[in-house]
């Protein structure tokens, strides 16, 4: 068992998030349980793939998770331990959430991109007992990466594999690890009829339901402790916020991150609608998927909307299956928001994060004005405040780092440090690093940031990690990553370099080179390099990021 130090609601809190409604004794098992009981065959699964498409009832996925559930029991697996999965959106994504869930251990989803340096971290600090896994997936080859860490990870008991052809559509026939089994296996055991649950009475609602690891301000990922209350509370909120009726939306998003988890394998279940995923983002598939299927889509990051309106054969009959879209997770320039809604299509700004998803957010019933140019208003139980470096409130309209609080407010990080860290404010207030201004009227405007993060496409990536990366290319004296904004992902990684006195500047596509012989994912390579002479710094010579962010922004063309 992991013995995660998770912080104390404060019992005036606690009092009325219970009295409101917002926080209840559900576990996350049960309500999936429920719902998949509820729902039976009156839903489909769908996925679209080119490795692993799928189509049937949702009882038939229902099933695979209650046979997983029974086997994962039968292995004493339950309440105390941790199941991790790295699995793209494929069926076997939903029956490893919901089959772990029922079980009652901890889940950890792993982004399907993450490669070995981060999965072990993760394997490692969760103290994961069992992962669920794919051989490959794109250009990562998973059977490998598993193989090379396990014999370093003593916690680690069980990895069992989902078969993928190559990118050639070859099968993958390779002999898997050493006591490794095949996912399949799992789901076909004698005892798999059994009772699907094991050692739920030992579960609370503030027990740990889920860690979201999220790259950040620090190079190794960040590993965010939800409880059943929190997780389930955030569940509440988006569904409220999404309404009744509607298309059921199309989830590109990995269900391996929080938000593709949220709307692909939870809201769709809570909302009665179906699932329907697809593995990798395409749009000329998903602009025939949302014909063929009746699905909305392009709400999440601004890349996924933007992608679709610029897609070969995007009109009318697309407009009409999404009518109401959701942005938040990266920076949505007014001019794509305007687009949108020049097509018909209304748009709203919201603004969180995994520590607290849903912070700021609006209806579609609020003024145009405020929706296009805003981040949204505090969600119901959420509060906010915005403070200066010392902590004193500051009046409407000035900026300041947003504090914010709230029944969906992650329980702590993996790493206590980092706990102590975002909660120095005391009385329950979370520092999110986010620099805003709020007018008379509640309306929350993102205008920086404090923490050093690039939002790439709802993803977020490390400059720590790009950095320590660069830092070791030939010639490179010193190094600083920033958010640079992007048409299509809202921001991407531009590196600034200042070479060796002599060395020949290093051009992009020589970094890229350097990143892909590293094995760095390609999400994480810089896409603009710039070359400096010196950095500006602060007195005690730290780089002042923010003026590189500025100049950046006034205008230079990048090398290479």
């Amino acid at each position: 068992m992991a013995p995660w130090q998770l912080r104390e609601t404060a019992p005036a809190l606690r009092d009325r998030y219970l009295e409101q409604g917002w926080w209840t004794d559900d576990r996350l098992g049960g309500v999936i349980a429920r719902r998949l009981d509820e729902l039976g065959s009156s839903v489909d699964v769908r996925i679209w793939s080119r490795a692993r498409p799928w189509h049937s009832p949702l009882d038939v996925v229902a099933s695979g998770a209650k046979r997983l559930a029974a086997s994962l029991a039968a292995r004493d697996i339950g309440p105390g331990d941790v199941v991790s999965f790295q699995i793209a959106n494929w069926v076997e994504a939903a029956i490893a959430f919901w089959g772990t869930a029922m079980t009652g251990a901890t889940l950890v989803p792993v982004v399907h991109f993450y490669g070995p340096r981060e999965l072990g971290h993760v394997l490692r600090q969760s103290r994961s007992r069992a992962h669920l896994t794919m051989s490959r997936f794109g250009h990562l080859d998973h059977l490998a990466m598993i193989d090379g860490l396990w014999r370093d990870l003593p916690d680690l008991e069980l990895v069992a594999v989902v078969r993928a052809p190559d990118t050639e559509g070859a099968p993958d026939t390779r002999p898997l690890p050493t006591g490794a089994v095949e996912f399949a296996s799992l789901l076909d055991e004698d005892h798999a009829s059994g009772p699907p649950i094991a050692r739920t009475h030992t579960i609370t609602a503030d027990s740990p339901a889920l860690i979201a690891y999220t790259s950040g301000t620090t190079a190794n990922p960040k590993g965010v402790i939800h409880t059943h209350r929190s997780l389930l509370a955030e569940l509440r909120q988006l569904s409220a916020m999404n309404g009744t009726g509607g298309r059921p939306q199309l989830t590109g998003a990995p269900v391996s991150h929080f938000m593709g988890m949220l709307g692909g394998l939870l809201l769709c279940l809570l909302k009665g609608h179906g699932v329907f995923l697809i593995d990798q983002w395409d749009p000329p598939t998903i602009l025939d998927a949302m014909i063929e299927a009746d699905l909305s889509a392009g709400s999440g990051s601004t890349y996924l909307l933007t992608s679709l309106l610029d897609a070969p054969g995007f009109g009318a009959r697309h407009i009409e299956r999404m009518r109401s879209v959701g942005l938040g997770g990266s920076p949505i320039p007014r001019a794509v928001a305007e687009r949108a809604t020049g097509l018909g299509i209304s748009i709203v700004r919201s603004y969180g994060s995994t520590e607290l998803p849903s912070t700021t957010g609006a209806s579609h019933d609020e003024p145009v004005d405020k929706r296009l140019s805003t981040d949204g208003r505090a969600m119901p139980g959420v509060e906010i405040r915005i403070v200066d470096e010392d902590g004193r409130d500051m009046p409407a309209g000035t900026p300041g780092e947003i504090l914010a609080r709230g029944p969906e407010l992650f329980a702590g990080y993996t790493d206590p440090s980092l706990t102590a860290e975002a909660f120095a404010r005391g009385d329950g207030w979370y520092s999110t690093g986010d620099v805003a201004v709020v007018d008379d009227e509640g309306w929350l405007t993102i205008t920086d940031r404090l923490r050093d993060i690039v939002i790439r496409g709802g993803l977020n990536l490390s400059p720590a990690e790009i950095e320590d990366v660069l830092q070791r290319m030939p010639g490179v004296a010193e190094v600083a990553v920033v958010a640079a904004p992007d048409e299509r992902y809202g921001e991407h990684a531009c590196a600034f370099v200042r070479p060796i006195p002599g060395a020949t500047a290093p051009d992009l596509a020589g970094v890229r080179a350097f990143f892909d012989r590293a094995g760095v994912p390609r999400q994480k390579w810089p896409e603009e390099v710039r070359v400096v002479d010196e950095f500006p710094r602060t007195p005690s010579g730290k780089i002042k990021k923010f003026e590189l962010r500025d100049g950046m922004r006034r205008g230079g063309a990048p090398t290479g």
